[in-house]
């Protein structure tokens, strides 16, 4: 008697045939292809959310501590969730109210400074360039190499110029943001006071079995998040401060004006240092060649203290990601999104990261989950 194979029926906890497996990878693919082109679209709109995401979490630890119970007058006084955020506000407005009133009249004159001098600083470039080349003009090279070199240089210097008006226009473009910039702070409010509560309902509404997990994930990449954030603005204060302090020690010229150049450009990983350590170099260069060499090596003790002894003491162990991935990441966003994108890339693979990282986890338990009801 010839017996007929059967599939595995739906509840027989058996693994799935090969076929539906590759639907449901071609699947995945296409809802993070999907996603990625929404993201892209949106791009205004997730930037300002991800900038009220980064306030939500900078200020979050200090809306608790104001939300502490004070005993005044023999009674236990508490503030409410909502005037909790809003006096944190207004401290934060003062803080930054006083900061940039102690730094805007030296930056200020730094800018003016450099504008003056702007004739005088080409001039200083054109000379250099004349003697270098006097220099080059007097070493016996083949004529042919001579013309391949000459050739290379005009070609790399062209290069540089357009890559620099390219990020020069990227740099005017994201003005275009600054209209949105004003939504920032009301979604960040409304995200301290109602995130737990939006949380909460997206889990109820989930299937009953998937509400464990899907809190879990939702527990994780909100400590990833905030660890990123709070580290990412504490690394460009500390930054920007040394950077202005070392500079000013070293007598490089407009070192108020680079330390917030860096403390700026901190926020956007590899590029923001090597730029800050290109236009070091160029200024110490343009008044002191040693000068510029002691300010880049300033800036090279300063990374090897900050990539490798207090970043990831700021970090934690919230993020596990590969220098190689940080690197794609940022380039990817560079390419989709340019400034904006740089600086959306780290967040949204950190997220990636941890939803992977419970996929996978979530689909080794239900493996193991099926392997133990095999009847042995």
């Amino acid at each position: 008697m010839v017996e007929i194979a059967q599939g595995p029926s739906p509840g027989s906890g058996e693994p799935a045939s090969p076929t539906r497996a590759i639907l449901r990878v071609i699947i995945i693919i296409l809802a993070v292809a999907g996603g990625l082109w929404a993201l892209h679209r949106l791009e205004r709109v997730v930037l300002v959310v991800t900038l009220a995401g980064v306030l939500a979490y900078v200020i979050a630890p200090l809306v608790g501590i104001a939300e502490r119970p004070v005993r005044l007058a023999g009674r236990v006084r508490r503030l409410r969730r909502g005037p909790a955020i809003a006096l944190v506000y207004v401290l934060l407005i003062a803080i930054v109210c006083v900061t940039v009133s102690l730094l805007l009249p030296t930056v200020a004159d730094q800018v003016d400074d450099i504008v003056a001098r702007a004739p005088a600083y080409t001039q200083a470039i054109l000379t250099w360039e004349h003697g270098w080349s006097r220099y080059y003009a007097r070493l016996r090279i083949p004529p042919g190499l001579r013309q391949n070199i000459d050739r290379s240089l005009d070609a790399l210097g062209t290069g540089a110029a357009a890559d620099a008006r390219t990020v020069l226009l990227e740099a005017i473009g994201t003005l275009v943001y600054v209209p949105w910039l004003v939504l920032v702070p009301v979604l960040g409010f409304f995200l301290l006071r109602d995130a737990a509560d939006l949380r909460r309902m997206i889990v109820k509404a989930l299937p009953h079995g998937n509400r464990l997990r899907s809190h879990r994930l939702f527990e994780e990449l909100n400590a990833t998040l905030a660890a990123y954030m709070r580290a990412q603005l504490l690394a460009c204060v500390l930054v920007g401060t040394t950077c202005g302090v070392g500079f000013a020690i070293l007598g490089l010229p407009y070192s108020a004006l680079l330390g917030v150049v860096a403390g700026v450009l901190e926020f956007i990983p590899l590029v923001g240092p090597l730029v800050v350590a290109v236009i070091a170099a160029v200024v110490g260069v343009l008044h002191s060649p040693l000068l510029a060499l002691w300010a880049l090596g300033f800036l090279v003790v300063l990374r090897v203290a900050q990539d490798y002894v207090i970043y990831p003491r700021l970090l934690g162990r919230s993020i596990h990601l590969h220098p190689l991935a940080v690197i794609l990441a940022v380039l990817a966003g560079a390419e989709l999104g340019g400034i904006a994108g740089m600086f959306l890339a780290l967040p949204a693979v950190a997220i990636c990261s941890v939803t992977f990282r419970h996929w996978l986890d979530w689909d080794e338990d239900n493996t193991a989950a099926i392997a133990a009801r095999r009847p042995s």
